[in-house]
């Protein structure tokens, strides 16, 4: 019986040891601004991992209205807290809705990625555009940013993660920005073909 107990004791924190586990740090599009955590993309593409990654965790880091200076101040304490394998980086949209300088904004996310690249984490950077109401130059500059951003540290670059979704009032919250609950199997799907090749 003794024996019996022991090899089920080894098994379970075998088990544990090889959890591994897979950080999203972002802003209210992946937080379910509007909604309950349950039916958001970050909690969906978590269930498609679970059939068929189960080794994989996904836990969800993502703040609405974070910055990319949010994230960054964040960060120490989520890479302790979680040791991920792997971070979804989706940040910058509300410094670029803010109008804050994309310099800035660009030395954030590169000091993230730097970090999680540091502690052994892959980066996956999940790419955001602004409206077009901010006018052509700086939507382009804060959008090249990304791809910029993905080359200089070597990481792979989502393209937009709201295609398909951010011109269609269908899948759109009455603000007109975020995304509803009709969107986030879009935006799960777009995602995941990216995140299968980091596992």
């Amino acid at each position: 019986m003794l024996k019996v107990i022991l090899v089920g004791v080894i098994l379970f924190c075998s088990t544990l040891t090889q959890a591994k586990s897979i950080i999203v740090l972002g802003d209210s599009i992946s937080a379910s601004y509007g909604f309950e955590a349950q039916y958001g993309w970050v909690n969906l593409l978590a269930k498609q991992l679970s059939v068929s990654h189960p080794e994989y965790k996904v836990y969800n880091a993502s703040i609405s209205g974070d910055t990319s200076a949010g994230g960054l101040a964040r960060l120490p304490q989520i890479l302790t807290r979680y040791q991920p394998e792997i971070v979804l980086l989706e940040l910058g949209a509300n410094d670029g809705l803010r109008g804050m300088s994309l310099t800035s904004m660009q030395q954030n996310l590169s000091a993230i990625i730097t970090q999680a690249k540091t502690s052994g984490a892959k980066v996956l950077l999940l790419s955001m555009r602004i409206p077009s109401n901010y006018g052509k130059r700086y939507t382009d500059m804060f959008y090249n940013s990304y791809t910029k951003l993905a080359d200089k540290n070597n990481v792979t670059v989502v393209p937009f993660i709201l295609q398909g979704v951010a011109l269609d009032k269908f899948y759109l919250q009455a603000d007109g920005l975020h995304p509803n609950v009709k969107a986030q199997t879009i935006i799960a799907d777009h995602i995941s073909p990216y995140v299968l090749p980091l596992l």
